[in-house]
Order: C-alpha cells, then structure tokens, then sequence
C-alpha cells in the first residue's frame, strides 16, 4: 500500500492512499496538533468528502481498532501450521482490576499458558511487553495460547 505524504504549507500534513473505488483516505495532521480523518471524492482526489475531526485519544482508539485485527490476522496465519495454538486480542477496559497494573501482576502466562506478544495503545504497537509493561483502559493485546488459555485470561483481566 502506498502511503502519500503531503505537506500542507501552513496547515500542517496530508497522509493518504487510495482504497479500490478510487477515493482517497487520509489523515490532516494541523500544526497546532489537531487531527482530522478525510475522505476525498471519488471524481477529485483533492477535494474533500468528509472530515472527522478526532482529539488523541480517539485517534488512538481508532488506530487500535484498525490495527490490532491487523496484527491479529497476520499473527494467526503464521500459527496456522501449528494445531491448537491461537491468537486472540483480549482489551484492558476502564474498570479492569489491570488498569494501571503491569504485566507481571497478571500472572497471565504462569496461571494460563498464554504469551502476550504485543500490546497496541494510541495506534502504537508495544511488541514484546515485559513483565514491567503497565496497562491502561484502551489497551488491545495480542494474546498467543491454547483456546482454554485464552479463555482464561480473558477472565483474568476482567475479573482478577
């Protein structure tokens, strides 16, 4: 995929590519830190549809919801060849007894089997968390274990 980046004197930069229908999707990075989601017009890439403007942490949730499946899907293919093992994201919501607490106080791969191999905040990807890694509500990890193990710590970082 081919990502053009355009400097927009005075605004700040365009970040986009083109999706199969001809549009473009992008993101506006202003130089006052706002960020913007953009939709171009099938018949003039640079002519705006749509504008969504996002604070941070929206574009953050946004990134994890678009990159976690991402990683996800690309993790599981590579397991593919080996029967039983599964990836899974498992989420760190507001209320969790692990929101604010580190890896490590989980005991997640000594009480399940279950790795965590990476950990997707704000659109950025943690991969390989150590045991010191603290999570917040909003965290996505990717999570590699047998379908029980999973399940479990799914229980684990919901209910303790």
């Amino acid at each position: 995929m081919n990502v053009e980046v355009t400097p927009l004197p005075g605004i700040g930069v365009r970040k986009d590519f083109a999706i199969r229908n001809g549009r473009r999707v992008g993101v506006v990075t202003h130089r006052d830190g706002q960020i913007e989601l953009i939709v171009s017009k099938s018949d003039d890439p640079d002519a705006c549809l749509a504008s969504l403007p996002l604070d941070a942490d929206e574009a953050g949730a946004l990134a994890n919801l678009l990159g976690a499946p991402q990683l996800v899907a690309q993790l599981t293919e590579e397991h593919r060849e080996f029967a039983g093992i599964h990836t899974k994201q498992l989420s760190i919501r507001s209320g969790s007894p692990f929101d604010g607490r580190t890896l490590g106080d989980t005991t997640l791969r000594t009480r399940t089997g279950v790795s965590v191999v990476a950990v997707m905040r704000a659109g950025q990807v943690s991969p390989s968390p150590t045991p010191e890694f603290t999570f917040t509500a909003g965290d996505v990890l990717v999570a590699v274990g047998t379908s029980e193990g999973l399940a479990a710590a799914l229980k684990i970082l919901t209910q303790g």
